[in-house]
């Protein structure tokens, strides 16, 4: 265990008797490092997930592995923790199993996560940027009405009424819910949507990114224009 006080490094075995211990160590070092209670919790449950997912999925039952945790907080205040493990990413089933779960609660704990998967181990990157808060998944713009429905290929989120740039990040919560963390397909019709639409591309661009991550894609619909008469 490596501990600054502009970095923290930790390795443990990829054992679920480690994770309580490292929980803690991480969560101390956050808060030590300037983050407010809410900001250090947000953070350690997102990270908790991550090193879940390492511990129980990343090795075959029996082997050996490792997890390392690293985390950092930046001259801006923004915190930086990195979870990587040595072993093999499962993508998760369609079904909102608990690894979907997981991602979903990732998501939805940070402002951002990465997943970075190559042949030699995985690493889950998360940052969250300095009272940056929670939004909760139901503070959309009351103008902003998302209704969810399943179809056989995946999620259809229907979208209507106006969404403001201030609105993106809810709705980026709620359409990322709808794909359960972008494990499953998503379709979104905007044919709703209302004139005031500025927060739409934002959302749309980091759900596309957290289906891309997972494996999945972003389909985007809307109405037809409409046709123009002949003269």
């Amino acid at each position: 265990m490596l501990v600054h006080q502009d970095f923290l490094a930790l390795r443990f075995p990829a054992d679920a008797h480690e994770v309580g211990p490292v929980r803690h160590r991480l969560r101390t070092w956050l808060k030590d490092s300037g983050l407010t209670d809410d900001e250090a919790s947000a953070l350690v449950l997102a990270a908790s997930e991550a090193i879940n997912n390492s511990v129980e999925h990343a090795y075959p039952a029996g082997s050996d592995g490792t997890v390392d945790v690293r985390a950092r907080v930046e001259p801006d205040g923004s915190a930086r923790v990195d979870v990587t493990d040595r072993g093999q990413w499962r993508t998760p089933p369609p079904a909102l199993t608990m690894r979907g779960r997981g991602l979903l609660l990732m998501r939805e704990s940070v402002d951002e996560v990465e997943l970075a998967r190559r042949a030699s181990g995985t690493t889950v990157r998360l940052r969250l940027t300095p009272s940056a808060g929670v939004t909760p998944a139901s503070a959309i713009a009351p103008e902003c009405d998302v209704k969810v429905h399943d179809s056989s290929s995946g999620v259809v989120a229907v979208v209507c009424g106006d969404v403001p740039v201030e609105a993106a990040p809810s709705l980026r919560r709620t359409l990322t819910t709808a794909a359960r963390g972008g494990t499953v397909p998503l379709t979104v019709d905007l044919s709703g949507l209302g004139p005031e639409c500025g927060g739409v591309e934002m959302a749309l661009q980091d759900v596309a990114e957290a289906l891309r991550q997972a494996g999945n894609r972003l389909v985007v619909s809307s109405a037809p224009s409409p046709p123009t008469s002949g003269g």
